[in-house]
């Protein structure tokens, strides 16, 4: 790090002393570059990944990793679960927002603006949504319902009409090879005029087409509209567990607000959401 000249400073609510000694204990505990690399290898492995398959991919003999994993989930970043006669570790999905939410409050990232991702696919394209294109929209949602990604969601939307469906002006697909393999829309928060520039955005990818960057391209339309447009807020609601989907939208610029608990009812259980949020740059983001 360099030596800056120091600024004036503004008087901000100092971060709270319990929010301090957690954090200050998950960062204790990443002090060892041993348990970064394992909480990396396990972050990175869907499901699940046994002790010992996990000690061969950091060429380390197996006690030692135990060792290690345990001081990992007394602070909760993983689960372990015995099956059978090993040991399996999984990430814990709050990890996956807390985490980087701890980093963000002490550093104070709150005003934080970047920029978004311009390494966009050049095989997807996006245009405004129109009527015809209900039926695939309808279809990549039912899909990702029965997969679990919208918690927030408990059956296939019954839209019949676009009207139906977000803000007239920020409703989009994207297509490949003029296929439709994903949608986005803005939603108003609220009815009221107070709210009128701050809208939830959702983004869908068909499944056989993720990983491919037709997500990235999508919010990357809808942010950059958005801003054009004159709306000085966007939210977006994920499921802790949908890592993709969360570092998608810090690249865009979202920032995370907070967990919200046991919030939303899905197939017979209450889930945790992350809330996440997206300011303009600055000087942009006055209402009109």
């Amino acid at each position: 790090m360099t030596a800056t000249t120091p600024q004036p400073t503004t008087v901000t609510t100092a971060l709270a002393p319990h929010d301090a000694e957690t954090y200050a204990a998950w960062f204790a505990c990443l002090a060892e570059p041993m348990r970064v690399r394992l909480l990396h290898v396990v972050a990175t492995t869907p499901g699940s990944i046994s002790v010992g398959e996990l000690a061969e991919v950091v060429d380390v003999r197996q006690p030692t990793v135990s060792h290690h994993l345990r001081k990992l989930a007394d602070v909760g970043f993983v689960t372990l679960t015995k099956v059978g006669t090993s040991t399996h570790v999984s990430i814990n999905p709050d990890c996956c927002t807390g985490l980087p939410h701890a980093a963000d409050a002490v550093m104070g990232m709150i005003n934080a603006r970047p920029c978004c991702p311009t390494d966009l696919p050049t095989n997807v394209t996006t245009r405004p949504m129109s009527e015809t294109d209900l039926g695939a929209a309808r279809g990549i949602y039912e899909h990702a319902i029965a997969a679990g990604h919208t918690p927030t969601e408990m059956a296939t939307p019954q839209f019949a009409t676009l009207e139906e469906i977000g803000i007239p002006e920020h409703r989009w697909v994207a297509e490949i090879d003029d296929h439709i393999v994903g949608w986005a829309t803005a939603a108003p928060i609220s009815t009221s005029d107070t709210y009128a520039g701050a809208a939830e955005t959702s983004v869908y990818v068909a499944e056989p087409h993720r990983g491919h960057g037709v997500g990235k391209t999508l919010l990357y339309r809808q942010v950059t509209e958005a801003d054009t447009a004159g709306l000085w807020t966007l939210q977006a609601t994920i499921a802790p567990e949908n890592r993709a989907a969360l570092a998608l939208h810090h690249k865009a610029g979202f920032r995370t607000v907070g967990i919200r608990e046991r919030i939303a009812h899905h197939h017979g259980t209450l889930h945790d959401t992350v809330l996440l949020e997206r300011r303009p740059p600055e000087g942009a983001d006055r209402p009109q």
